[in-house]
């Protein structure tokens, strides 16, 4: 209990330091030349606004979701060696068969798309 307790003071100790430290520190306001756009040297021949495409943004949020909900699986080789291995595994099937679902209900809406 008292490594709990310690962790707990130590992680709000450093919290708050950080925090008054912040308003401690210069606040820098940039000017119009750190403001700019830079294009190796050069000034830049259009706008460096310019939208992206939306499709590439979903496609990109699909990744991160799939791309995690996977790393979450990156343990279960060591999943034999608990108490349950069996129900350890079936939970993994359940995650797996879950994200294979979505990834099908993704493709059939056309979200995996690019050209339309």
């Amino acid at each position: 209990m008292s490594l709990l307790l310690t962790i707990i003071t130590i992680t709000a100790l450093l919290s708050t330091v950080l925090a008054i430290v912040s308003f401690w520190l210069p606040q820098i306001t940039p000017d119009h030349e750190k403001l700019s756009p830079y294009e190796c040297g050069f000034d830049p021949m259009g706008s460096a606004r310019l939208p992206f495409s939306l499709r590439f943004f979903l496609i990109a949020i699909l990744f991160l979701l799939f791309d995690l909900e996977i790393a979450l699986l990156l343990p279960l080789p060591w999943g034999d060696q608990l108490a349950s291995p069996l129900l350890t595994f079936t939970w993994a099937t359940a995650v797996l068969s879950l994200l294979t679902l979505g990834l099908i209900y993704e493709w059939m809406q056309g979200g995996l798309e690019w050209a339309e």
